[in-house]
């Protein structure tokens, strides 16, 4: 199964707030935020709901530590993300690739 394809619940409370404070921001316009929710939509109806029996505090950024915590109870091989915080942690306690989506792309 791949990451994809799980969510825990506190990402589900973040796709339900990011679309809605980036409309807010005036960052993205009504067609913007109706695709980006109806995008969302699409992969939680297919997702498998989880929730992380282990919590890590690794990543300098502390909110970031919940992908963490997904990508071991997925037992994720690869996370794709651009962002600083988890690009930049060194060694992780279980096997996780953490790659740029030009580097996963390149690689595949």
């Amino acid at each position: 199964m791949s990451l994809s394809e799980i969510v825990v619940p506190v990402l589900l409370r973040e796709y339900r707030d990011t679309p809605l404070g980036l409309f807010r921001k005036g960052k993205i316009d009504q067609l913007q935020f109706k695709a980006l929710i109806a995008g969302i939509a699409a992969l939680v109806t297919k997702a498998k709901l989880i929730a992380p029996q282990k919590k890590f505090v690794i990543c300098r950024d502390p909110s970031d530590n919940m992908i963490l915590d997904c990508c071991y109870a997925a037992k994720a091989d690869i996370l794709i993300t651009g962002d600083k915080d988890l690009l930049d942690i060194g060694d992780l306690p279980f096997a996780l690739r953490i790659l740029r989506p030009r580097d996963f792309i390149k690689a595949g």
